[in-house]
Order: C-alpha cells, then sequence, then structure tokens
C-alpha cells in the first residue's frame, strides 16, 4: 500500500515539474512582435534586435484611417515585417497604404525597400535620403523637402523637424488635435540613465532640439519614445535634462 501511494506521490511531483517548466519555457520563448492599443485608433508596436549583448525593444506607432493604415518606422527585426502587415490585416481588417521612418538608423529604416516593394508608399525626408545612402541602408520612395502636413481622414499630423540630436536627421510627428508626440528615437524614457547611443548624436543641439519640440508640441497626452516605456509622460522633460547635463559635461 506504501509503495503504491509513494508511486503516486512521484507521478504526481513528475507532471508537476513537466508542466511547470513547460510554463517557465512559454514564458523565455522569445516574443518578437507585440502590439499594444494606446488610444483611439492608435496602436504601438514593439520588435526586437540585439544590442550590446541583450534584446533591445524598438517601439514604432500605426494608425487607423478611413483610408488604410498609416505606419510609423519600421520594424527592427527584419523577421516581422510581414507577421507586422498581417498582424494588422487580421486585428483590424485594414492595408497599410503608407510608411514614414523618423531617421535614417536601421532601428527606423530597415523594412522600407520591403515595404515599397509591396505597394505601402513610404516617406523619409531628402536628408534622412542622403544619409541613408551613405550609410547603405534602406531607403524610401517619396522625399520630404521641409516640413509636411499630411491629411488623410479623419486625422491631420504634422512631420517637424527640430534640428539635431540623435542624429543630424532626426524628425517627429505631431498631432496637434489629439496631443500625441512620436518622439522616435530623438526623446529617451523616462527612466533611461541617458541619451543612449551617441555615435550619430549633436551633444551641442541637443538640448535646444529637445526644447524646439516642447514649444512645438504643449502639453502631450501620449510621448512615444523608441526604446522605453512609452507610458510614463515626462519622457521629454527627463530627455531635455540629460541633455543639458551632458552639454555642460562634455563643455567642461
Amino acid at each position: 500500500m506504501m509503495k503504491t501511494q509513494n508511486k503516486i506521490r512521484f507521478t504526481l511531483l513528475t507532471i508537476l515539474l513537466i508542466s511547470s517548466l513547460t510554463n517557465i519555457f512559454a514564458q523565455t520563448k522569445a516574443v518578437k512582435l507585440k502590439i499594444s492599443h494606446l488610444t483611439g485608433d492608435f496602436y504601438i508596436y514593439t520588435t526586437y534586435n540585439a544590442y550590446e549583448g541583450s534584446q533591445l525593444p524598438a517601439n514604432g506607432m500605426y494608425l487607423l484611417t478611413k483610408n488604410g493604415v498609416v505606419l510609423f518606422d519600421t520594424p527592427w527585426d527584419t523577421t516581422q515585417f510581414q507577421p507586422l502587415l498581417d498582424s494588422i490585416k487580421t486585428k483590424h481588417n485594414k492595408n497599410v497604404i503608407l510608411c514614414i521612418a523618423t531617421h535614417w538608423h536601421s532601428d527606423r529604416t530597415e523594412g522600407l525597400e520591403y515595404y515599397k516593394q509591396q505597394g505601402i508608399k513610404t516617406y523619409t525626408t531628402i536628408l534622412t535620403d542622403e544619409l541613408s545612402k551613405k550609410n547603405n541602408k534602406k531607403r524610401a520612395e517619396f522625399l520630404m523637402s521641409k516640413d509636411t502636413v499630411f491629411n488623410i481622414a479623419p486625422y491631420s499630423f504634422e512631420i517637424y523637424y527640430p534640428g539635431e540630436g540623435h542624429t543630424a536627421d532626426n524628425i517627429i510627428v505631431w498631432f496637434s488635435k489629439e496631443k500625441i508626440l512620436y518622439g522616435g528615437c530623438l526623446i529617451k524614457g523616462a527612466d533611461a540613465d541617458d541619451l543612449g547611443f551617441l555615435g550619430d548624436a549633436n551633444i551641442e543641439q541637443y538640448e535646444t532640439t529637445l526644447k524646439r519640440v516642447e514649444k512645438k508640441c504643449p502639453d502631450p497626452e501620449f510621448i512615444i519614445v523608441s526604446h522605453s516605456d512609452w507610458k510614463n509622460i515626462n519622457s521629454l522633460k527627463h530627455s531635455i535634462k540629460l541633455a543639458s547635463k551632458l552639454k555642460k559635461k562634455n563643455a567642461g
């Protein structure tokens, strides 16, 4: 009788152990694409890529309009170009019609060529295109020569170039009615210890550029940043402090 009970206990323990391991493996399995609702017709999509030995998230955004979906930046992970389109189609029964990249680095532009091949209109500024060409990065089909307002019913948004910061060409997207600021890599998260990768940055101008964004985009209700938590509204003010501190340190 005792042997039978021990066998039952052993079997139950084995089942519990296997179940626990299965759950652990399922949880640790890398998520390649995450889509989160921001507000109304706005959604944040996140892909991942290796950076300095760890998986770094890269946030982009998309907007549902009457004419189709507008994509802001492209997935960093090259395996997620089509899965993002498929996910949007499945979730909203809409096709992506336009994609705008906010500067020349791969975490913003990597999917431009692929999306162009899918018949999606791709946009960057002329400066971004020049830097993309120089650095052998993917390039857009259509180029903006100045700050541009897009009207895609029922939404209107402005592409604004505030000056050099993270890169020489970084732009932001401002939805004045909805008070949504899409800051890309120019703005760092409210929990960031520093301004991140500065290999292509203008340390002298960074603070001034961010202050221009602050003036251009008063009282934003949402600030979307590329590589940190986008839910904290203090990211812009924090980035200005980081840029000011870095400028003083560099001057000294």
